[in-house]
Protein backbone atom coordinates (compact mmCIF):
# COMPACT_ATOMS: atom_id res chain seq x y z
CA UNK A 1 0.00 0.00 0.00
CA UNK A 2 1.74 3.26 -0.94
CA UNK A 3 2.27 5.53 2.03
CA UNK A 4 0.63 8.71 2.55
CA UNK A 5 1.93 10.82 5.67
CA UNK A 6 5.62 11.29 5.99
CA UNK A 7 7.96 13.25 8.10
CA UNK A 8 9.14 16.32 6.65
CA UNK A 9 12.71 17.02 5.94
CA UNK A 10 14.39 19.68 7.90
CA UNK A 11 14.74 22.10 5.43
CA UNK A 12 11.39 22.18 4.52
CA UNK A 13 10.10 22.68 8.16
CA UNK A 14 12.52 25.26 8.48
CA UNK A 15 11.01 26.90 5.45
CA UNK A 16 7.50 26.28 7.16
CA UNK A 17 8.56 28.14 10.06
CA UNK A 18 9.88 30.88 8.40
CA UNK A 19 6.76 31.37 6.64
CA UNK A 20 4.81 31.61 10.23
CA UNK A 21 7.58 33.76 12.29
CA UNK A 22 9.23 36.03 8.81
CA UNK A 23 7.43 37.03 6.71
CA UNK A 24 9.15 40.26 5.64
CA UNK A 25 12.56 42.27 6.54
CA UNK A 26 10.72 43.66 9.65
CA UNK A 27 10.17 40.49 10.99
CA UNK A 28 14.09 39.41 10.90
CA UNK A 29 14.64 42.35 12.61
CA UNK A 30 12.07 41.84 15.22
CA UNK A 31 13.33 38.47 16.02
CA UNK A 32 16.90 38.87 16.09
CA UNK A 33 16.52 42.44 17.93
CA UNK A 34 14.45 40.44 20.80
CA UNK A 35 16.79 37.80 21.31
CA UNK A 36 19.45 40.45 21.77
CA UNK A 37 17.50 41.77 24.51
CA UNK A 38 16.78 38.64 25.85
CA UNK A 39 20.68 37.81 26.16
CA UNK A 40 20.65 41.24 28.03
CA UNK A 41 22.33 43.74 25.65
CA UNK A 42 22.72 47.11 26.88
CA UNK A 43 23.23 48.16 23.44
CA UNK A 44 21.89 47.21 19.76
CA UNK A 45 22.75 48.04 16.41
CA UNK A 46 20.44 47.31 13.84
CA UNK A 47 21.75 48.19 10.19
CA UNK A 48 19.56 47.32 6.78
CA UNK A 49 19.97 47.88 3.01
CA UNK A 50 17.61 48.10 0.71
CA UNK A 51 14.56 47.97 3.13
CA UNK A 52 16.14 44.74 4.42
CA UNK A 53 15.70 43.10 1.41
CA UNK A 54 19.71 43.20 0.19
CA UNK A 55 21.19 43.11 4.18
CA UNK A 56 20.32 42.89 7.43
CA UNK A 57 22.74 43.19 10.52
CA UNK A 58 22.00 42.91 13.70
CA UNK A 59 24.84 43.79 16.79
CA UNK A 60 24.72 43.57 20.23
CA UNK A 61 27.17 43.33 23.54
CA UNK A 62 25.09 40.84 24.97
CA UNK A 63 26.28 37.99 26.85
CA UNK A 64 26.93 35.81 23.72
CA UNK A 65 27.77 32.13 23.44
CA UNK A 66 30.02 29.75 23.15
CA UNK A 67 30.23 27.25 20.04
CA UNK A 68 28.80 24.45 21.44
CA UNK A 69 25.34 26.05 22.18
CA UNK A 70 25.91 28.61 19.19
CA UNK A 71 25.52 25.16 17.08
CA UNK A 72 22.70 24.20 18.67
CA UNK A 73 20.85 27.53 18.40
CA UNK A 74 20.02 26.77 14.99
CA UNK A 75 17.94 23.70 15.40
CA UNK A 76 14.14 23.70 15.52
CA UNK A 77 13.00 24.32 19.07
CA UNK A 78 16.37 24.41 20.64
CA UNK A 79 15.90 27.47 23.57
CA UNK A 80 17.52 28.33 26.55
CA UNK A 81 14.21 29.85 28.12
CA UNK A 82 12.03 27.17 28.93
CA UNK A 83 12.97 23.36 29.90
CA UNK A 84 8.98 22.00 30.35
CA UNK A 85 5.34 22.74 29.27
CA UNK A 86 4.88 24.40 32.98
CA UNK A 87 7.70 27.40 31.75
CA UNK A 88 5.25 28.52 29.31
CA UNK A 89 2.67 29.75 31.37
CA UNK A 90 4.35 33.50 32.72
CA UNK A 91 7.26 33.04 30.33
CA UNK A 92 8.68 36.61 30.76
CA UNK A 93 11.27 36.54 27.88
CA UNK A 94 10.84 37.54 24.24
CA UNK A 95 12.24 34.59 22.55
CA UNK A 96 11.32 31.00 23.65
CA UNK A 97 9.95 29.10 21.05
CA UNK A 98 12.94 28.22 19.27
CA UNK A 99 12.39 28.97 15.59
CA UNK A 100 13.67 31.80 14.82
CA UNK A 101 17.51 31.63 13.59
CA UNK A 102 16.62 28.27 12.18
CA UNK A 103 13.73 29.92 10.38
CA UNK A 104 15.85 32.77 9.26
CA UNK A 105 18.77 30.97 8.21
CA UNK A 106 16.92 28.46 6.03
CA UNK A 107 15.77 31.67 3.64
CA UNK A 108 18.99 33.62 3.66
CA UNK A 109 22.56 33.58 3.52
CA UNK A 110 23.50 33.84 7.22
CA UNK A 111 26.21 34.68 9.29
CA UNK A 112 26.51 34.56 12.93
CA UNK A 113 29.89 35.86 15.24
CA UNK A 114 29.05 35.23 18.83
CA UNK A 115 31.51 35.17 22.05
CA UNK A 116 31.04 34.68 25.87
CA UNK A 117 32.57 37.45 28.06
CA UNK A 118 36.04 35.86 28.16
CA UNK A 119 35.77 33.53 25.71
CA UNK A 120 36.78 32.63 22.17
CA UNK A 121 34.24 34.22 19.38
CA UNK A 122 32.63 31.56 16.96
CA UNK A 123 31.64 32.12 13.74
CA UNK A 124 29.00 29.97 12.06
CA UNK A 125 27.96 30.97 7.93
CA UNK A 126 24.59 29.29 6.68
CA UNK A 127 23.15 29.15 3.03
CA UNK A 128 19.17 27.85 2.80
CA UNK A 129 19.74 26.15 6.55
CA UNK A 130 22.88 24.11 5.68
CA UNK A 131 26.04 25.15 7.21
CA UNK A 132 28.76 25.61 5.32
CA UNK A 133 31.08 26.43 7.72
CA UNK A 134 32.24 27.15 11.56
CA UNK A 135 35.29 28.56 12.45
CA UNK A 136 36.52 31.06 15.07
CA UNK A 137 36.81 35.04 15.07
CA UNK A 138 37.61 38.03 16.56
CA UNK A 139 34.59 39.96 18.51
CA UNK A 140 34.14 41.33 21.73
CA UNK A 141 31.19 39.41 24.19
CA UNK A 142 28.52 39.47 22.48
CA UNK A 143 26.37 38.48 18.84
CA UNK A 144 26.25 40.17 15.46
CA UNK A 145 23.71 38.36 12.93
CA UNK A 146 23.97 39.43 9.41
CA UNK A 147 21.07 38.49 6.78
CA UNK A 148 22.04 38.93 3.27
CA UNK A 149 19.42 37.79 0.24
CA UNK A 150 16.67 37.27 2.32
CA UNK A 151 13.94 34.83 0.67
CA UNK A 152 16.47 34.18 -2.33
CA UNK A 153 15.66 30.41 -2.31
CA UNK A 154 12.15 31.44 -2.34
CA UNK A 155 11.23 33.54 -4.87
CA UNK A 156 7.58 33.11 -4.54
CA UNK A 157 8.13 34.67 -1.24
CA UNK A 158 10.31 37.68 -2.42
CA UNK A 159 8.18 38.43 -4.74
CA UNK A 160 5.58 39.70 -2.16
CA UNK A 161 7.79 41.81 -0.52
CA UNK A 162 7.23 45.70 -0.87
CA UNK A 163 9.09 48.69 -1.63
CA UNK A 164 12.16 49.53 0.02
CA UNK A 165 10.03 52.52 1.56
CA UNK A 166 7.75 50.27 2.72
CA UNK A 167 9.96 47.27 4.09
CA UNK A 168 11.68 50.39 5.45
CA UNK A 169 9.63 52.17 7.34
CA UNK A 170 8.23 48.04 8.64
CA UNK A 171 11.77 47.79 10.49
CA UNK A 172 12.06 50.81 11.69
CA UNK A 173 8.45 50.51 13.92
CA UNK A 174 9.26 46.81 14.65
CA UNK A 175 12.78 49.12 16.15
CA UNK A 176 10.71 51.97 18.08
CA UNK A 177 8.29 49.31 19.48
CA UNK A 178 11.08 47.39 21.01
CA UNK A 179 12.95 50.70 22.08
CA UNK A 180 9.81 51.87 23.88
CA UNK A 181 9.63 48.83 25.43
CA UNK A 182 13.05 49.13 26.87
CA UNK A 183 14.15 52.48 27.62
CA UNK A 184 16.96 50.82 29.79
CA UNK A 185 18.76 49.16 26.61
CA UNK A 186 20.56 51.69 24.24
CA UNK A 187 19.55 51.51 20.22
CA UNK A 188 20.89 52.95 17.35
CA UNK A 189 19.22 51.86 13.69
CA UNK A 190 20.77 52.88 10.28
CA UNK A 191 18.97 52.39 6.83
CA UNK A 192 21.31 52.70 3.75
CA UNK A 193 23.95 54.28 5.66
CA UNK A 194 21.68 56.55 7.12
CA UNK A 195 20.77 57.22 11.01
CA UNK A 196 17.29 57.13 11.86
CA UNK A 197 17.39 56.24 15.48
CA UNK A 198 20.37 56.77 18.51
CA UNK A 199 19.01 56.79 21.89
CA UNK A 200 21.66 55.99 24.89
CA UNK A 201 20.34 53.46 27.92
CA UNK A 202 18.70 54.60 30.99
CA UNK A 203 15.99 56.93 29.44
CA UNK A 204 12.92 58.02 30.88
CA UNK A 205 9.67 56.34 29.24
CA UNK A 206 8.77 59.91 28.20
CA UNK A 207 12.32 60.75 27.13
CA UNK A 208 12.60 57.79 25.11
CA UNK A 209 8.72 58.13 23.30
CA UNK A 210 9.65 61.69 22.23
CA UNK A 211 12.65 59.87 20.44
CA UNK A 212 10.26 57.35 18.77
CA UNK A 213 7.12 59.73 18.17
CA UNK A 214 8.70 62.84 17.48
CA UNK A 215 8.54 65.69 20.42
CA UNK A 216 5.35 67.36 18.86
CA UNK A 217 3.05 63.95 20.12
CA UNK A 218 4.80 63.67 23.09
CA UNK A 219 4.02 67.45 24.06
CA UNK A 220 0.20 66.67 23.62
CA UNK A 221 0.12 63.29 25.85
CA UNK A 222 -0.28 63.07 29.61
CA UNK A 223 0.18 60.71 32.06
CA UNK A 224 -1.62 57.38 33.08
CA UNK A 225 -1.05 55.70 36.73
CA UNK A 226 -3.93 53.80 37.73
CA UNK A 227 -4.44 50.28 39.68
CA UNK A 228 -7.73 48.10 40.31
CA UNK A 229 -7.78 44.89 41.72
CA UNK A 230 -4.66 43.21 40.29
CA UNK A 231 -3.97 45.16 36.63
CA UNK A 232 -2.15 47.87 36.72
CA UNK A 233 -2.18 50.83 33.89
CA UNK A 234 0.52 53.46 32.92
CA UNK A 235 1.06 55.37 30.29
CA UNK A 236 1.00 58.21 28.29
CA UNK A 237 -2.67 59.42 26.48
CA UNK A 238 -3.32 62.34 24.27
CA UNK A 239 -5.33 65.24 25.48
CA UNK A 240 -9.17 65.28 23.47
CA UNK A 241 -8.04 68.68 22.40
CA UNK A 242 -5.52 67.14 20.42
CA UNK A 243 -7.15 64.17 18.73
CA UNK A 244 -7.48 63.65 15.16
CA UNK A 245 -9.44 61.79 12.78
CA UNK A 246 -6.04 60.52 11.50
CA UNK A 247 -2.53 60.03 12.56
CA UNK A 248 -2.94 58.56 15.55
CA UNK A 249 -0.28 56.24 16.95
CA UNK A 250 -1.29 53.46 19.41
CA UNK A 251 1.54 50.86 21.34
CA UNK A 252 0.19 48.41 24.33
CA UNK A 253 2.35 46.46 26.13
CA UNK A 254 1.68 43.49 29.01
CA UNK A 255 4.37 43.04 31.60
CA UNK A 256 7.19 44.58 29.02
CA UNK A 257 6.09 42.30 26.06
CA UNK A 258 4.61 44.74 22.88
CA UNK A 259 1.11 43.18 21.89
CA UNK A 260 -1.66 44.12 19.69
CA UNK A 261 -5.49 43.96 21.26
CA UNK A 262 -7.82 46.03 18.77
CA UNK A 263 -10.46 45.35 21.76
CA UNK A 264 -8.30 47.20 24.17
CA UNK A 265 -7.91 49.97 22.15
CA UNK A 266 -11.36 50.20 21.90
CA UNK A 267 -11.52 50.15 25.58
CA UNK A 268 -9.16 52.99 26.07
CA UNK A 269 -11.56 55.03 23.38
CA UNK A 270 -13.94 54.47 25.76
CA UNK A 271 -12.64 56.30 28.41
CA UNK A 272 -12.62 59.02 26.23
CA UNK A 273 -16.54 58.89 26.17
CA UNK A 274 -17.83 62.63 25.98
CA UNK A 275 -14.57 63.85 26.27
CA UNK A 276 -14.02 64.33 22.38
CA UNK A 277 -15.78 64.58 19.19
CA UNK A 278 -17.23 61.34 17.66
CA UNK A 279 -14.78 60.34 15.09
CA UNK A 280 -11.20 61.64 16.78
CA UNK A 281 -8.62 59.04 17.59
CA UNK A 282 -6.32 59.71 20.63
CA UNK A 283 -2.68 58.50 20.50
CA UNK A 284 -1.90 56.53 23.34
CA UNK A 285 1.15 54.30 24.65
CA UNK A 286 -0.34 51.74 27.75
CA UNK A 287 1.59 49.53 29.53
CA UNK A 288 -0.54 46.43 31.38
CA UNK A 289 0.91 44.71 34.45
CA UNK A 290 -0.60 41.91 35.49
CA UNK A 291 0.46 38.26 36.69
CA UNK A 292 2.63 36.30 34.97
CA UNK A 293 0.01 33.41 35.36
CA UNK A 294 -2.84 36.03 33.73
CA UNK A 295 -1.53 36.54 30.61
CA UNK A 296 -0.95 33.64 27.72
CA UNK A 297 2.16 35.13 25.36
CA UNK A 298 2.27 31.56 23.35
CA UNK A 299 -1.27 32.01 21.21
CA UNK A 300 0.57 33.92 18.08
CA UNK A 301 3.73 32.51 15.87
CA UNK A 302 5.26 36.00 16.20
CA UNK A 303 4.23 36.47 19.27
CA UNK A 304 2.18 39.50 19.04
CA UNK A 305 -1.27 38.67 20.51
CA UNK A 306 -1.65 37.78 23.95
CA UNK A 307 -4.64 35.78 26.36
CA UNK A 308 -5.67 37.46 29.00
CA UNK A 309 -7.49 34.96 32.04
CA UNK A 310 -9.33 37.91 32.69
CA UNK A 311 -10.08 39.76 30.06
CA UNK A 312 -13.10 42.03 31.34
CA UNK A 313 -11.39 43.09 34.11
CA UNK A 314 -8.10 44.06 32.13
CA UNK A 315 -10.66 46.13 29.67
CA UNK A 316 -11.95 47.78 32.64
CA UNK A 317 -9.41 48.68 34.49
CA UNK A 318 -7.70 50.29 31.01
CA UNK A 319 -10.58 52.58 30.23
CA UNK A 320 -11.05 53.55 33.99
CA UNK A 321 -7.12 54.54 33.88
CA UNK A 322 -7.98 56.82 30.50
CA UNK A 323 -10.61 58.37 32.41
CA UNK A 324 -8.70 58.86 35.57
CA UNK A 325 -5.86 60.68 33.58
CA UNK A 326 -8.66 62.33 31.56
CA UNK A 327 -10.19 64.21 34.81
CA UNK A 328 -7.18 65.58 35.94
CA UNK A 329 -6.14 69.21 34.86
CA UNK A 330 -3.11 68.41 33.44
CA UNK A 331 -5.08 66.99 30.78
CA UNK A 332 -6.39 70.41 30.01
CA UNK A 333 -4.75 72.12 27.09
CA UNK A 334 -1.94 74.47 28.34
CA UNK A 335 -0.64 77.20 27.20
CA UNK A 336 2.85 76.57 28.25
CA UNK A 337 3.61 72.98 29.80
CA UNK A 338 3.13 72.98 33.35
CA UNK A 339 2.25 71.36 36.48
CA UNK A 340 -1.02 72.20 37.34
CA UNK A 341 -2.61 72.00 41.04
CA UNK A 342 -1.36 71.85 44.23
CA UNK A 343 -2.63 69.04 46.77
CA UNK A 344 -2.18 71.40 49.73
CA UNK A 345 -4.40 73.74 48.80
CA UNK A 346 -7.76 74.40 50.14
CA UNK A 347 -10.89 73.97 48.33
CA UNK A 348 -12.74 76.92 46.99
CA UNK A 349 -15.78 78.07 49.68
CA UNK A 350 -19.32 78.16 48.52
CA UNK A 351 -22.12 80.76 49.19
CA UNK A 352 -25.58 80.12 49.86
CA UNK A 353 -26.10 83.57 47.28
CA UNK A 354 -24.04 81.24 44.47
CA UNK A 355 -26.19 78.42 45.60
CA UNK A 356 -29.41 79.76 44.93
CA UNK A 357 -28.09 81.60 41.40
CA UNK A 358 -27.00 78.93 40.03
CA UNK A 359 -29.83 75.83 40.28
CA UNK A 360 -29.45 72.24 38.73
CA UNK A 361 -29.13 69.98 41.95
CA UNK A 362 -30.28 69.79 45.43
CA UNK A 363 -27.27 70.13 48.01
CA UNK A 364 -24.05 71.41 47.92
CA UNK A 365 -21.75 69.67 45.14
CA UNK A 366 -18.67 67.54 46.50
CA UNK A 367 -15.80 69.48 47.36
CA UNK A 368 -12.68 68.87 44.91
CA UNK A 369 -9.29 68.55 47.15
CA UNK A 370 -6.42 70.17 45.40
CA UNK A 371 -7.65 72.47 43.49
CA UNK A 372 -8.06 76.35 44.34
CA UNK A 373 -9.69 79.18 42.74
CA UNK A 374 -10.07 81.43 45.51
CA UNK A 375 -10.53 85.36 45.34
CA UNK A 376 -11.21 87.43 43.06
CA UNK A 377 -12.57 85.48 39.94
CA UNK A 378 -12.31 87.87 37.00
CA UNK A 379 -14.40 87.38 33.67
CA UNK A 380 -12.59 88.88 30.97
CA UNK A 381 -15.04 89.51 27.73
CA UNK A 382 -18.08 88.53 28.76
CA UNK A 383 -16.77 84.69 28.21
CA UNK A 384 -13.66 83.46 29.95
CA UNK A 385 -13.29 83.54 34.03
CA UNK A 386 -9.86 84.26 35.09
CA UNK A 387 -8.22 83.14 38.63
CA UNK A 388 -4.95 82.78 40.18
CA UNK A 389 -3.90 79.00 40.96
CA UNK A 390 -1.13 78.03 42.76
CA UNK A 391 1.50 77.66 39.98
CA UNK A 392 -0.05 80.59 37.50
CA UNK A 393 -2.97 82.14 35.62
CA UNK A 394 -6.09 79.83 34.68
CA UNK A 395 -8.63 80.79 32.14
CA UNK A 396 -12.23 79.01 31.60
CA UNK A 397 -14.39 79.10 29.33
CA UNK A 398 -17.15 79.26 31.06
CA UNK A 399 -19.70 77.74 27.61
CA UNK A 400 -17.43 75.05 27.54
CA UNK A 401 -17.02 74.34 31.88
CA UNK A 402 -21.06 74.59 31.99
CA UNK A 403 -21.67 72.48 29.05
CA UNK A 404 -19.43 69.84 30.34
CA UNK A 405 -21.70 70.27 34.51
CA UNK A 406 -25.07 69.93 32.73
CA UNK A 407 -23.53 67.20 30.30
CA UNK A 408 -22.82 65.53 33.75
CA UNK A 409 -25.62 65.87 35.75
CA UNK A 410 -28.03 64.92 32.74
CA UNK A 411 -26.63 61.65 32.31
CA UNK A 412 -26.86 61.14 36.04
CA UNK A 413 -30.36 62.71 35.61
CA UNK A 414 -31.32 59.68 33.11
CA UNK A 415 -29.91 57.55 35.15
CA UNK A 416 -31.95 58.65 38.53
CA UNK A 417 -34.64 59.38 36.74
CA UNK A 418 -34.96 63.49 38.51
CA UNK A 419 -35.43 66.34 36.89
CA UNK A 420 -35.30 70.11 37.46
CA UNK A 421 -38.52 71.44 34.93
CA UNK A 422 -41.02 73.79 35.57
CA UNK A 423 -44.12 74.09 34.06
CA UNK A 424 -45.49 77.12 32.18
CA UNK A 425 -48.34 79.02 32.92
CA UNK A 426 -48.47 80.23 28.90
CA UNK A 427 -47.42 77.69 27.30
CA UNK A 428 -44.89 78.34 24.06
CA UNK A 429 -46.24 77.22 20.59
CA UNK A 430 -42.98 76.24 18.07
CA UNK A 431 -43.20 75.55 14.50
CA UNK A 432 -40.97 72.79 12.90
CA UNK A 433 -40.29 71.41 9.57
CA UNK A 434 -40.79 67.57 8.86
CA UNK A 435 -37.40 66.45 9.56
CA UNK A 436 -37.48 68.20 13.04
CA UNK A 437 -41.43 67.05 13.76
CA UNK A 438 -39.56 63.43 13.32
CA UNK A 439 -36.59 64.32 15.57
CA UNK A 440 -39.19 65.30 18.40
CA UNK A 441 -40.95 61.93 17.94
CA UNK A 442 -38.09 59.93 18.32
CA UNK A 443 -36.49 61.45 21.06
CA UNK A 444 -39.30 62.33 22.82
CA UNK A 445 -39.16 60.28 25.91
CA UNK A 446 -35.65 62.28 25.94
CA UNK A 447 -37.01 65.55 25.63
CA UNK A 448 -39.36 64.33 29.06
CA UNK A 449 -36.72 62.99 31.17
CA UNK A 450 -34.74 66.59 31.01
CA UNK A 451 -37.84 68.17 31.76
CA UNK A 452 -39.59 69.53 28.24
CA UNK A 453 -42.89 68.28 27.64
CA UNK A 454 -44.00 68.35 24.30
CA UNK A 455 -47.27 68.50 22.74
CA UNK A 456 -48.89 68.01 18.93
CA UNK A 457 -50.55 71.89 18.17
CA UNK A 458 -51.43 70.42 14.73
CA UNK A 459 -49.77 70.95 11.50
CA UNK A 460 -46.45 71.23 12.21
CA UNK A 461 -46.76 73.08 15.64
CA UNK A 462 -45.86 71.49 18.83
CA UNK A 463 -46.26 73.08 22.53
CA UNK A 464 -44.13 73.32 25.14
CA UNK A 465 -45.84 72.98 28.50
CA UNK A 466 -42.85 72.43 30.75
CA UNK A 467 -39.16 72.90 30.43
CA UNK A 468 -35.81 72.49 32.15
CA UNK A 469 -34.75 74.91 34.50
CA UNK A 470 -30.82 74.24 34.41
CA UNK A 471 -29.80 77.72 34.86
CA UNK A 472 -31.17 81.76 35.51
CA UNK A 473 -29.99 82.99 31.98
CA UNK A 474 -31.46 79.67 30.48
CA UNK A 475 -33.36 80.57 27.00
CA UNK A 476 -35.98 77.30 26.95
CA UNK A 477 -37.67 78.06 23.66
CA UNK A 478 -33.88 78.60 21.98
CA UNK A 479 -32.39 75.94 23.74
CA UNK A 480 -35.77 73.73 22.29
CA UNK A 481 -35.05 75.07 18.63
CA UNK A 482 -31.38 74.44 18.37
CA UNK A 483 -32.00 71.22 20.40
CA UNK A 484 -34.16 69.74 17.77
CA UNK A 485 -32.32 71.57 14.47
CA UNK A 486 -29.17 69.78 15.46
CA UNK A 487 -30.36 66.44 16.41
CA UNK A 488 -32.76 66.93 13.43
CA UNK A 489 -29.87 67.37 10.74
CA UNK A 490 -26.94 65.16 12.32
CA UNK A 491 -24.82 67.31 13.89
CA UNK A 492 -24.63 65.32 16.54
CA UNK A 493 -24.19 62.44 14.89
CA UNK A 494 -21.24 59.80 16.02
CA UNK A 495 -22.23 59.30 19.59
CA UNK A 496 -22.31 54.93 19.93
CA UNK A 497 -25.23 55.96 22.84
CA UNK A 498 -28.33 57.71 22.11
CA UNK A 499 -29.06 58.83 25.78
CA UNK A 500 -25.18 60.55 25.87
CA UNK A 501 -25.67 61.88 22.24
CA UNK A 502 -28.90 63.90 23.14
CA UNK A 503 -27.15 64.77 26.91
CA UNK A 504 -24.22 65.69 24.59
CA UNK A 505 -26.83 68.30 22.45
CA UNK A 506 -28.82 69.02 25.34
CA UNK A 507 -26.08 70.38 27.19
CA UNK A 508 -24.36 72.34 24.44
CA UNK A 509 -27.51 74.29 24.24
CA UNK A 510 -28.78 75.02 27.17
CA UNK A 511 -24.97 75.88 28.59
CA UNK A 512 -24.29 79.62 29.50
CA UNK A 513 -23.44 81.28 26.14
CA UNK A 514 -20.30 83.17 25.35
CA UNK A 515 -21.05 86.94 25.99
CA UNK A 516 -22.92 86.38 28.77
CA UNK A 517 -21.79 88.31 32.08
CA UNK A 518 -22.23 86.65 35.24
CA UNK A 519 -21.78 87.87 38.95
CA UNK A 520 -19.13 86.70 41.01
CA UNK A 521 -20.73 84.22 42.66
CA UNK A 522 -22.17 82.83 39.59
CA UNK A 523 -18.66 82.39 38.74
CA UNK A 524 -17.72 80.48 41.42
CA UNK A 525 -20.37 78.22 41.60
CA UNK A 526 -19.77 77.37 37.78
CA UNK A 527 -16.40 76.55 38.90
CA UNK A 528 -17.12 74.92 42.33
CA UNK A 529 -19.80 72.99 39.55
CA UNK A 530 -16.60 72.41 36.70
CA UNK A 531 -13.97 70.44 39.40
CA UNK A 532 -16.73 68.54 41.19
CA UNK A 533 -17.20 66.79 37.70
CA UNK A 534 -15.41 63.48 36.41
CA UNK A 535 -13.83 65.19 33.48
CA UNK A 536 -13.35 69.15 34.12
CA UNK A 537 -10.97 69.95 31.79
CA UNK A 538 -12.76 69.17 28.49
CA UNK A 539 -16.15 69.41 27.09
CA UNK A 540 -18.10 67.13 25.12
CA UNK A 541 -16.41 68.48 21.73
CA UNK A 542 -12.82 67.47 22.99
CA UNK A 543 -12.22 71.19 23.09
CA UNK A 544 -10.51 72.31 26.98
CA UNK A 545 -12.47 74.25 29.45
CA UNK A 546 -9.45 75.22 31.01
CA UNK A 547 -6.00 76.88 30.05
CA UNK A 548 -3.18 77.52 32.22
CA UNK A 549 -0.25 80.07 31.65
CA UNK A 550 2.46 79.00 33.89
CA UNK A 551 4.25 81.23 36.46
CA UNK A 552 7.44 80.32 35.04
CA UNK A 553 6.40 81.13 31.58
CA UNK A 554 5.11 84.96 32.82
CA UNK A 555 7.94 85.15 34.37
CA UNK A 556 10.06 84.83 31.28
CA UNK A 557 7.85 86.77 29.45
CA UNK A 558 8.32 89.81 31.81
CA UNK A 559 12.34 89.11 31.63
CA UNK A 560 12.04 87.82 35.14
CA UNK A 561 13.91 84.76 34.46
Amino acid sequence: MKRRVAILPDAVANQIAAGEVVDRPASVVKELTENAIDAGAGHIRVEIEDGGKTVIVVSDDGSGMNREDAILALDRHATSKIASAGDLVGVATFGFRGEALPAIASVSRFLMVTAEPGGEATEIAVTGGRIDRVGTAVRQAGTSVTVRGLFFNTPARRKFLRSTSSETRAAWEAVGVLALSHPEVGFEFRSDGHGRLAVPPGQTAQDRLAAVWGADVVATLVPVEYAVGSVRVSGLIQRPADARPTGRRTQLFVNGRPFRDPFLIRAAEAGYRSAIAPGDRPSLMLRVEVAPGEVDVNVHPAKLEVRFRERAAVERAVEESVRHALGKLESAAPLIQSRVGDPNASPVPIDAEAASLWAGIEGEPPEAPGQTFGAPVLQLQATYLVYDGPDGVTFVDQHSAHERVLYERTMEGFESGEVASQRLLLPITVDLVDEELDAVETFRGELARVGFEVEAFGGRSVVLQAVPTPHPRFDATACFREMIADLARGRFGGWANRLERFAATYACRAAVKAGTSLSEPEMRRLLTDLFATRLAPHDVHGRSTIVTVSRDELERRFGRR
